[in-house]
Order: C-alpha cells, then structure tokens, then sequence
C-alpha cells in the first residue's frame, strides 16, 4: 500500500512535525518507526546508490528525472522515493495505482501546479505499484510528467517493459533494485536492536546467533525482517535476558503463523520460478528440480499447475526417449487431484525426480513444429489418391482410393507407398535421436526408409 499524501502545498518537508512525533512516540508498526531518512541509513543496492553512481548524483546534485523502481517487495522503493523527496527539497505526493483513478491524478496534478506558483515548489508524484495503472490512467499522467509539472516515481514488482506503455516508459528511467541482502538485513536488525527512540533498544535483546538467523530466513525483504522482529519484541518484551536463537523460533512460532516465501503467483517472479523448475529437469537436475518444486508449494502455487507443465515436460523434453515419462506425469496429476495437498507434494516429487533422470529427447516437439511450419507456409496440398478415403461408388470411380496396399497383408506390415502429398513428398519430419527407447527407433525408422527409397 501507498503512504499517505501531503494535499497541502506548503509541506514541503518529507515528514511534518506531528509526523516526526508520533514516529518517536513508536505508535506505529517497527518497520515502519525504522524506515530509513536518508541515503546514509539506506542499506543495500550498492548498484545503484554507490558513489558516484547516476542515480546519486542524481539526488545529490537535485536533479532527478522520472523514474521507475523496480524490485521485490520489502527492498526499499517507497523508501527510497521519500527520501529522494527529502534530499532533493520536493512536495511528496503519493498515490496507490489499486486505489486511484484518473480523478486523483488530475487533483494531484492540480496541487503541483498551484504548489509551483505559489511557492515554486518540485514535486515528486509517487505511484504505488505503477503497474495496476491500466493505459488510460498512465496517459493521464504522461503530459504533466513530460511538462515537468510532476517528476513521477513508479514503484513496481513487475518488469515495467511488460506492464508500461511505451509512451511513458520512455519518459522514465528504470531503476532495478535487487533484494536485500541478508549481511544488509542484519545491519537493519541490530539498528532496530539498538535504537532506543523508534526501535526496540532497552526493550528487546537477542543473541548474534539469533539475529543472523533472522537475517537470514528474511533474506531480500527488510519489512518483513522487522516484522518478524516484533513478533518477537512480544515473547521478550522488558527481559533483561538475551533471547537464544531456540527462544527466537519458539517465540516466532507462537506469535504467528508460518510466513510464506516471497512468490508471485502471477508475476515476474511466478514466470522465473517455473523457468527454473522446467529448464533444471530438461537439464537432468533432480536437487534443483525438487528445490523449485517446494518454491512453487511453499509460495502457494496451484499444484495441479505444476503437474500440467510436467505433463507437458514429459512429451516436450522426454519424448519417445521413454514413453513412460507421460504415464508418470499424468498418474501424478491425478494422484494430486485424487489425494490433494499436503500429501500430493510426494507424487509431484516422484514425477519430478523421474522426470529429471529420464533420457532426454524433443524429437517430438520438434517434428510437430516442423510439421506446422510446412504446412503455413505449402497450405493445404491435395491428399494422394490411394490414401483418400473412398465411401461411395462415385467416389471410387473418381479414384479415391485405387492403388492403396493394405500393410497387414505385406511381410512385416510394411508397403512401399508414399503419403505424403506430392509436392512434399520424401520430407522427413520425425528425427528420432539416439537416446533411451529412441535408439530403437531411430533403428526401425532407418530400416524403413532405407527398404523403400
């Protein structure tokens, strides 16, 4: 969720008085009273914010253009665009893209304006989630962003060059943010440790054991981190005692239920995870197949999605290189429709670790894709006469069917006789490889083709 906006013009500071306040009198929630005020007290992206890097000169120098912030939840975007507000002496507007409408970017509009004339005043419009904005909403906001009466800062989980048009994107610079990393998270833990007017110093005490483990399972995601850190301020609260890493779990798992690992279900990081998982059994990896596999089950992903996509696999990338690879991948499906979750994790697991270590062959996949592109590009050639089909009289005297050779009245089931139409005729589009059951085959096809060239 967005923050709040400042509606009148002259607030030009980042946090007003009675904000400030009530962030000492930690009224709020942890990750909020900790978020950071200033380049110096932000952690991570390095990348980005180093010295001497574009976007740092940028805010130092107070001349920063539109941007887009794109990176996982809890890395620091909405942070980074108040700060930018503060550093660079703007109005701070904000609003969420799943809230607003073209009405709210008109009024938001209309303060900038007023706040440049009266008082010549910057402001920076931040948009929560930019990427909810349907094409109406973002042309609303692409003359008042090319004008320069607002700098737009867009905040984003997904890949902007997917959900932004054109138009705007280009008036932006994309700024990727990575997640944080756990050394970074754990500097964010031990300030909220120590800080004894917004955080939790005098109040919470905890063994290094304790915080690196914390650090750690948050990995990527700071607000998550000082949630989770004020779970457990509610086992320890007031104790003199240092909480031992045993005493952190415990108090975790009492305080709150189980956190989900960061997954979009249908986002970037949806189509990244399923990537992976395919790309790792394709490559004959089990270990990376099962890890993936309890990413998606761990993040919430329909289970029966995945067995789809390892049905898929099973003919995709294992072919005729052992046909007992759909078999297997259609039982798990219905094994996970039949038993349900959590059980079905285990006939998932089993197709995956077959699947991994099947032979491998797209020979299939590739024939039917030559096949199609022959066919688009050849159209629909004439059907040889023998082969057509021939159920009346009248037919048959047209020739539908004359010439055919029945094969189970040939040695071995086998006639010489084309079927392909004429103009194609000979094309080879099965190339079995020399692999699994494929090697046979490829044999067969081989002794096929060499008996009635």
């Amino acid at each position: 969720m967005s923050d709040g906006l400042f509606s009148n013009p002259s607030d030009s500071d980042l946090f007003s008085a009675a904000e400030s306040a009530d962030r000492s009198a930690r009224t709020g929630p942890l990750a909020y009273r900790m978020r950071p005020e200033s380049l110096d007290e932000f952690v991570g992206q390095d990348k980005i914010l180093g010295s001497g890097k574009p976007l740092r000169n940028w805010i130092e120098n107070d001349r920063v253009p539109s941007l887009v912030l794109w990176g996982p939840p809890g890395c620091g975007k909405t942070t980074l665009a108040r700060i930018i507000a503060s550093k660079t002496k703007s109005r701070f507007e904000s609003l969420s893209a799943v809230l607003s409408g073209v009405k709210d970017i008109k009024e938001a509009v209309e303060r900038a304006k007023l706040a440049a004339r009266t008082n010549r005043a910057k402001t920076i419009l931040f948009v929560d989630e930019i990427h909810r904005f349907n094409k109406s909403q973002q042309d609303a906001l692409l003359p008042h962003v090319e004008d320069g009466t607002v700098t737009l800062i867009g905040a984003t989980t997904e890949n902007p060059s997917f959900e932004l048009n054109r138009a705007l994107l280009s008036r932006a610079r994309v700024m990727r943010l990575e997640n944080i990393e756990a050394t970074d998270i754990e500097k964010v833990l031990r300030r909220a440790l120590t800080d004894s007017v917004k955080g939790l110093g005098n109040v919470l005490k905890m063994s290094d054991e304790a915080i690196v483990w914390l650090a750690r399972t948050n990995e990527g995601d700071a607000r998550r981190a000082l949630t989770a850190l004020e779970s457990v301020a509610l086992f320890g609260m007031g104790s003199e005692k240092i909480l031992s890493l045993e005493e952190v779990k415990a108090s975790l798992e009492s305080a709150m239920e189980r956190q989900p690992i960061p997954y979009d279900k249908v986002g970037e990081e949806h189509y990244n995870v399923i990537s992976a998982f395919i790309k790792s059994l394709r490559d004959s990896d089990p270990h990376a197949g099962v890890y993936y596999l309890a990413r998606m089950l761990e993040g919430g992903e329909d289970p029966i999605f995945i067995a789809r996509r390892l049905v898929i696999l099973a003919s995709e990338d294992v072919g005729n290189a052992d046909p007992r690879a759909l078999q297997i991948a259609l039982n798990a499906k219905e094994a996970v429709e039949f038993i349900g979750m959590p059980e079905g994790r285990i006939n998932l697991a089993q197709a995956v670790t077959y699947l991994a270590l099947a032979p491998k062959s797209n020979a299939s996949y590739m024939s039917i894709n030559d096949a199609i592109a022959e066919v688009r590009e050849s159209g629909a050639l004439p059907v040889p006469m023998h082969i057509r089909n021939a159920p009346t009289a009248y037919m048959k005297s047209e020739g539908y069917g004359e010439g055919y050779k029945y094969a189970h009245n040939a040695p071995g089931q086998r006639v010489k006789q084309s079927h392909l139409p004429d103009a194609i005729k000979g094309r080879r589009f099965y190339q079995p490889k020399e692999v699994g059951l494929e090697i046979q085959l490829k044999e067969k096809l081989d002794r096929i083709n060499s008996d009635f060239e």
